[in-house]
Order: C-alpha cells, then structure tokens, then sequence
C-alpha cells in the first residue's frame, strides 16, 4: 500500500476589493512582504506595475487586481497593500494585493468546482465557504499566460515516427482544473496526432478509469494536476495505485509547484513521475518512458 496524501492544503485569503475573498494555494508561496517601492520594467505588460528588489533579488510585480478585472489601487491603498511571492510554473512573480486576510486550513474535498458559464477570462479553479464567506480560488495559470505567453517552443514537442507509433495505442487520460493547462495539454497531443481523453476533475477521471477498465480498456497513461478541487492529484494517485483494476496506469503528476516536497509526495501516493509545468517536450517524454515501461 503506498502512503495516503493528506487532502488538508493550506489556503492564503487575501482581497482584492474591498468584499470579496480570494485564495492561493500556500505550496505556490514563498513569503509575503509589505509594499516597496518599485523600478520600472521598460516595454513589459500593462498589468506589471515594476520590479521588487527582495533579498537581492529582482521580481516582476502583476497588479493582481488589474489583471483579472478589478480596479487597481489608489496611491493611498498602495501603503496598505502587500506584495505575494510566488514559486509557480519556473517563474518566481509578486503579486499585489489590497490586503492579506488570514492562512486557512481547508480540505480539497470541500472545494467546489465554478460553475460552468463563468466564460473565457473568469479566473477561478475553485469556491469554498470560510466563515460564511465566499471563497474564490484563482487560476494562477490562466493569469500568468495573459501576462507572459508561453513561447511556441514550449507547447511543442517533436516525435520520431517510431515514438509515435509507441504512444498511439495507449489509452491516455489527461486531468487539470486549469483551463489554460487543459488546452495546453491538449495542443501538444492535438500537434503530433495521439488521441486522448481530458476532463477538468479529479473524481470525473477516477469514474473514467473505472469505467475504461471495467469495459476491458484500461487507462494507461494518467497525467493529472496536483491541486484540484474535490479529488487532488495526490488522492487520485493514491486511489488508482490501490485498486488493483487501476493500477497499472503510469501516473505523471503534472504541476505549477515548483515544490521539492511536492515531488516527494507524489512517489509516496504512487505517481510514477513529477513534472513542473509546462514544457511539452518533458511531457511528451515523460509519457514516452511510461509507453516504455508497458513493453
């Protein structure tokens, strides 16, 4: 049996507005830090109000609020306000928020899905209840590819004939709550021609496993994100790896952490590899190794 997850994930609450609370995951943070004064970065996004310099350091700063649609803040808030450090997706950034509220504990189980018809530019991965209090989780991938668009390159892998046709006939399920990561994995299948299956849910792709095997056409590959609402890509690990019509699937967790311990936790529940996303020739050869592990 390998080592169950804790679903338990550390939640920063912080506003934007005045009303509503927002939430990061805390394995995405680094520290929290007062407002500084900034340098001004030449040329670069609207949404990039400048660099801080922490700890010897130069981080680009994203007007959080200006980013996903709220005004931004008057000089006077600015003294308020503080600045989140975030290790996500290769990149350390700031953002500025009007205030921090408090870190919660929450359980993944108790973080909901948002609603379908939010449209293209609602940034959110989740909803959750603290206090009686709304709770909107943001998608963090989704701000970061307006803010800084993914070079080609990166979406973009390159097979030989011989690959291909190694990874073709697997049966792949692809998992991620992120609309941006959904697309981004679908586009580096979509371009070398291997067909696959992607649902935005961890309890939808546990159902889909156990449907594919029960019909006698096992998942072989599962790539999944790690923080998800309702089912996390630890506790989908961990159910597949214990349920013996599953387990054969070779799992690659695929993450915006940046995390050591996020690695280390995923070959405790099973998964089989840990990727930092996204990089489309890592992912691709990643699955490879996975194809490979199947001959």
């Amino acid at each position: 049996m390998k080592s169950k997850a804790n679903q338990s994930q550390g939640l920063l609450l912080f506003r934007l507005s005045q009303r509503q609370l927002f939430a990061l995951g805390t394995l995405k943070i680094r520290e929290l830090v007062p407002y500084t004064p900034l340098s001004v970065i030449p040329q670069s996004h609207p949404t990039i109000l400048g660099a801080a310099t922490i700890r010897g350091n130069t981080i680009p700063v994203i007007d959080m609020a200006a980013a996903v649609g709220y005004p931004s803040l008057t000089s006077e808030e600015l003294k308020s306000s503080y600045i989140v450090i975030t290790d996500c997706q290769r990149m350390v950034i700031g953002f500025l928020v009007r205030a921090i509220d408090k870190i919660i504990e929450c359980n993944w189980r108790d973080i909901e899905s948002p609603p379908n018809n939010l449209g293209p530019n609602a940034y959110l991965t989740g909803v959750t209840r603290f206090d009686d209090q709304l709770v909107q989780l943001l998608d963090v991938e989704l701000l970061l590819s307006k803010v800084f668009p993914p070079s080609p390159e990166m979406n973009r892998a390159i097979l030989t004939d011989v690959q291909r046709e190694k990874l073709k006939p697997l049966s792949i399920l692809l998992v991620d709550d992120s609309k941006v990561a959904r697309k981004q994995l679908s586009d580096a299948l979509d371009s070398i021609n291997i067909p696959y299956q992607v649902t935005s849910d961890g309890r939808d792709a546990l159902s889909i496993m156990e449907k594919a095997a029960s019909e006698g056409t096992p998942i072989d590959l599962l790539v999944s994100d790690i923080e998800m609402p309702g089912l996390d890509g630890y506790e989908l690990a961990f159910e597949v790896k214990n349920t013996p019509a599953l387990d054969s699937a070779y799992i690659i967790l695929h993450t915006s952490l940046s995390s050591e311990i996020s690695v280390s936790q995923a070959h405790q529940v099973g998964a089989n590899e840990a990727l930092t996303k996204f990089d489309a020739h890592e992912l691709i050869s990643a699955m490879l190794r996975g194809a490979e592990s199947k001959e």
